[in-house]
């Protein structure tokens, strides 16, 4: 069987990250910048022999400017000196819906072998004949772990940032000809 090429769909994808703020609310964030690639034998991502990606730095969104630029500083991604954040799969195993994918996660210079929840949705061929397959991914990461180490405190001894981060990415890919 030969290797199968598919690439992100990024107007029906999505990256997005959930962190406690003053352990009472959560604030969402997402990168607006990404990249998908993915090869599998035929359409089986059970035996996928490559999955990739990449976030950029600079595409960080909170709906807040100066949050952003907080978390683009030194302080936390570092997005000056670096660009991206990666994350190269090295083991999927799924049982059709759901699965566990294991990979690299490199968050400014710090590598951690991270697994991470898939749910699989399916494959289907959409209304202008392309192959779209379609995955949710989520997980849950410290922050710390990667170097993003800022942190204050409350007069009143609140943490100001939670250390778990909550990942959450809606993926649509497009099976390449």
């Amino acid at each position: 069987m030969s290797v199968q090429k598919w690439v992100v769909d990024p107007s029906h994808s999505e990256v997005s990250f959930k962190v406690k703020h003053l352990m009472i609310t959560t604030v969402t964030g997402y990168f607006r910048s990404f990249n998908v690639e993915v090869e599998t034998e035929g359409d089986n991502f059970n035996a996928a022999k490559k999955i990739e990606f990449t976030a950029e730095v600079d595409s960080i969104d909170t709906n807040d400017e100066q949050r952003n630029g907080h978390l683009k500083s030194a302080d936390f991604f570092d997005g000056d000196r670096v660009k991206q954040i990666k994350f190269s799969g090295v083991k999927y195993e799924g049982n059709g819906e759901d699965g566990k994918l294991t990979g690299e996660l490199t968050i400014k210079d710090v590598t951690k072998t991270v697994t991470l929840d898939v749910e699989y949705g399916g494959i289907i061929i959409d209304g202008y004949g392309q192959t779209k397959a379609g995955f949710t991914v989520t997980g849950k990461i410290s922050r710390k772990d990667f170097g993003l180490t800022w942190s204050a405190v409350t007069e009143a001894g609140s943490i100001v940032v939670s250390d778990d981060v909550r990942i959450n990415v809606e993926l649509q890919l497009i099976k390449q000809a």
